[in-house]
């Protein structure tokens, strides 16, 4: 089969003193992501998803959070890892959709610089790349505003 399709998943707990950087863009926030590396709960959605396609485990499978060296990594760096694992074994991405799930903040005027630096780690133009933001209605730790959420869908195929 020449065609494959991965979903990724992940939420991290918003906290105090750390930044709030969703898909490699830092978004004015009183609240930041908690996390081994920058927390950035949308480009690890995406990693998951690329390495879901193939069978090729998880992020904490290449990246752990026990490992000090990935201690405050920059998620963009980790993509671009991710990606090339993928390329060396003959595949590229056709397409990237996904959601982030926030009661605060407004992500929407981010979207597109977020849209544009992962096409740039990814080697993809923009509109391969579908982001959309949305609340969970006041429901859940993410409706408690304890975390924000994403999910991702990525299509990959081999000529």
């Amino acid at each position: 089969m020449n065609i494959r399709i991965g979903n990724g998943y992940d939420i991290h707990r918003l906290v105090g003193d750390r930044p709030l950087i969703l898909g490699g863009v830092n978004i004015p926030h009183s609240l930041g992501l908690l996390g081994h590396s920058d927390a950035d709960v949308l480009t690890h959605a995406i990693m998951d998803a690329m390495l879901g396609a193939l069978s090729l485990g998880d992020i904490g499978h290449y990246f752990p959070p026990t490992d000090p060296q990935w201690a405050g990594a920059d998620s963009l760096v980790l993509l671009n890892s991710v990606h090339q694992l993928i390329r060396d074994q003959g595949w590229q991405i056709g397409n990237v959709d996904s959601v982030v799930v926030a009661e605060r903040p407004k992500l929407k005027p981010h979207i597109k610089l977020m849209r544009d630096k992962l096409a740039g780690v990814l080697q993809l133009q923009p509109d391969q790349i579908g982001i959309k933001a949305t609340t969970n209605e006041k429901l859940g730790p993410v409706g408690r505003e304890e975390g924000i959420s994403a999910y991702a869908v990525v299509l990959l195929f081999k000529d």
